[in-house]
Order: C-alpha cells, then structure tokens, then sequence
C-alpha cells in the first residue's frame, strides 16, 4: 500500500525506509524555529548540561510576538535571547525589524519541499502549503532539538480534504477553512495530517495556500500540507539555493478520512465567540454592530490579503464608529504595499497601519478592546480575552468581509468590487 506526505517526508528525516501510522520515531528536523520564546527553550537548553549546540544553522529565531518591546520584562527577554543568540554562533536571527515567523520563514528560504521544520509556535503548521512536514512543538522538545539535532515523533494519520469546483465571487481560501473547521470541530484533526487536494488548490496562490495550513490546526491537525507543485517550486528556488526533493503522496496512499467540499455551495463564513470552531454562514450574523476592524496576521497579512481590502475601500472611507487596523505580516510585505500605493488606499480610507508583528492578535500592546465592544478580524483566534478584555467579542472572517464590514460599522458580506 502507498504512503501518504506525512509518511514519506517522516520516514525520510528518520532516516528509515517504511514507516506506518502509531510508529514512534526519531525524527531529524531540517529547521527549527522559535520567537520570543527562545528565550524559555534557552533556558531548558543550558539544564540539560551539553557543550554546545548541535546544529546552529538549523535554528532560526524571529522576534514578532511583541514588538517593539511593550514593557520592560519583554525588553529583558529580548535582550537575553540576542546575547545568547551571540554567544550561541546562531546566525539565522532577525530582530524587530522583520516581520512575524510565520511569513519570514517562506521569504528567507526556510521553508522546502520535503523537509521537516519544526517551531515553537502552534501555528506553524502554515509551513506545509510548502510541502514540508512542519508542526508546532514545546519548548522543552525544542530543547532536545538543540542539543541532540532529533526529537521523538509519532507517525500521524492523515486526513485528505478534497475541493469540488471553484469559489464563487467573494468567497476566498480562509472561508474554505472555517467551513472546514465548523464541520469538524476543534479536536476533529487530532494529531492528523492534513493534505488539501482539487482544482481550486492547484489554481490557489502560495499565500491561500498557507491560510488552509496555518488554520488547519484550529481544527487539531499536527501538520497540514499540500502537494508542491510548479508554484512552490518556482517560489522557493527564488529565495534559497539549498536543493530540496518534492515529496507527494503516493496515488493508493491510504487516508484515515477524506473529506470532499462542493465550493460551489460555499458562502463566506464566520467564527463567532469564543471558540473556532463555532462557525456560521456570514448571513447569520450579519448586520452586528462592529467597533474594530483588524487585517492582517500570519493568517491573513500577506500582499493579495492587503489588496483584496484596498480594492474594496478605494475612494470609501470607514465608518466613523469604526477603528480599522492594518498589518502587514512582514516588512517586505509592508514595502511591496507601500509601493503598490496600497497603504495609502488604506491611510486615505481612515485605518491605521502598525507594524509588522502579532499585534493585537496575541493581545498584546496595540488594538485592545474594551469590554463590550466587538471586532471582525482577519486573524486565527477568537477566544475570551485573546483582544483584550474578556467582555469583547472578536469574529473571524476574510480580509473581503473585514473590508468591507469596516465600510458599512457592520458585519456584511463582501463587496465584489
């Protein structure tokens, strides 16, 4: 019987020949990554006792959890990670001024077909729609990966999701994936990895792509991947040298499930408080009073998110009642929108730009909430308190329906513009 990705890339980076679901193995990660918490895995590193690390150019630290320093404790943890970053000969380190992990990671070359990266972030997962088995792990395991260059894994089921026709107007790839995860739940992908097949994915950009794998884990899944193709290739040969080998899954490969989708039928979707995976049709809950509008993220901060949204507000202004925020995923995003005259669409419309980074999304120094006050955001969580206070509410929706909800003070389908 025939291997899935997850399989094949696995029993690769064990460095064995035939591996099955439930085999544990020892895996030899090509990266490893961590933000702000390198700072922890730092710490776990020096207990274990080791001389030094086992491979400093597979580990690749990103400061974008909290950035620029919003107090002096993260100002502390910054400054301990650069100078063990100094001290340590780790030579893939980028500061403040970068963008968040998960959209540094694909521009600086880290991400490749066929390999495993691994981060201390749960959304990692983004990193499959390379084609790369990459999963989000704990500081500790991150450890041992430091010291030891390997780290135990199990083999996971997979899980196949088959699309079935085009979108309709208006309907993008973080619609798909909500659908997805209201229809399985959060722990319906437990430990699965998760492969997205059909036409609409073959005719999707990288940067869809990487909405399907970066929110397959709302929905439990331990990776998330598809099949590279000339797309990725094309892509990744443009911003590294390093040769990689495309792995796909065999045609009699074996699926725990598969799960077919009729896009025709697909109409925008949203995630409602507090949970995920709670998850309507937009005209459920459409015509709610909104007092933020936030675009942007590791989900849905990348140039065509920022164009979608330009289009829409062109010569429009935001609702008065409304507070729009926009963030770009990385400073090259922010650079390329900047020049494309994007920015000053949105600046024109009445939003604010902020930096490159997590932002409000992890709750951090800027676009808070207050209690009783209710956000459509473009990001990955909604859970209580995730915005700020914990009588907020945040929505979860494409940066079309975030667009265009800033326009109207409410939330509204998109505007096919």
């Amino acid at each position: 019987m025939g291997k899935t990705m997850a399989e094949k890339i696995l029993a690769k980076a064990a460095k064995t020949k035939d591996v099955s679901p439930g085999d544990l193995l020892d895996v030899y990660p090509h990266v490893a990554m961590s933000h702000e918490n390198a700072g922890l895995v730092s710490k776990v590193y020096k207990s274990i006792g080791v001389s030094k690390l086992y491979d400093p150019d597979r580990i690749v630290i990103i400061f974008d959890h909290r950035v620029p320093a919003e107090s002096s404790k993260t100002a502390e943890g910054h400054k301990a990670v650069r100078e063990f970053v100094k001290a340590s000969g780790i030579k893939n380190f980028f500061d403040i001024n970068v963008g968040i992990c998960h959209q540094v990671l694909p521009e600086k070359g880290f991400c490749r077909p066929g390999e495993v990266l691994v981060g201390t972030d749960s959304h990692t997962t983004t990193h499959g729609s390379f084609g790369t088995f990459s999963t989000g792990i704990g500081a500790t395991e991150m450890a041992a990966v430091w010291a030891t260059g390997k780290l135990w894994m199990m083999v996971p089921e997979s899980l196949k999701v088959v699309t079935k026709g085009h979108f309709k107007p208006g309907v993008y790839a973080k619609d798909l994936i909500l659908f997805i995860i209201g229809k399985l739940r959060a722990d319906g992908a437990d430990y699965k990895s998760v492969e997205f097949y059909g036409e609409a994915i073959s005719e999707m950009s990288i940067s869809s792509r990487m909405v399907l794998t970066n929110l397959s884990m709302e929905m439990g899944a331990k990776a998330a991947m598809v099949a590279p193709d000339k797309k990725t290739t094309d892509f990744v040969k443009s911003v590294t040298p390093k040769p990689f080998e495309v792995i796909t899954a065999d045609s009699d490969a074996h699926y725990w499930q598969t799960l077919e989708v009729d896009l025709g039928s697909l109409v925008p979707q949203i995630a409602c408080p507090h949970e995920v995976d709670n998850v309507k049709p937009i005209h459920e809950v459409a015509g709610k009073q909104i007092h933020q509008a936030l675009l942007g993220s590791c989900t849905n901060g990348r140039l065509e998110d920022l164009e979608i949204g330009a289009k829409i507000l062109s010569g429009r202004k935001i609702n008065p009642d409304v507070r729009m925020i926009v963030i770009p995923a990385s400073w090259n995003v922010y650079r390329e929108a900047m020049d494309k005259g994007i920015l000053r669409t949105y600046i024109d419309a009445g939003a604010v730009i902020v930096n490159p980074g997590c932002g409000p999304c992890l709750g951090a120094h800027e676009g808070l909430l207050a209690p009783g006050e209710r956000c459509i955001s473009s990001t990955n969580r909604n859970f209580k308190g995730r915005m700020g206070s914990t009588e907020a509410e945040v929505y979860l929706a494409s940066p079309a329906v975030v667009a265009s909800s800033a326009i109207a003070g409410k939330i509204t389908a998109p505007e096919v513009r």
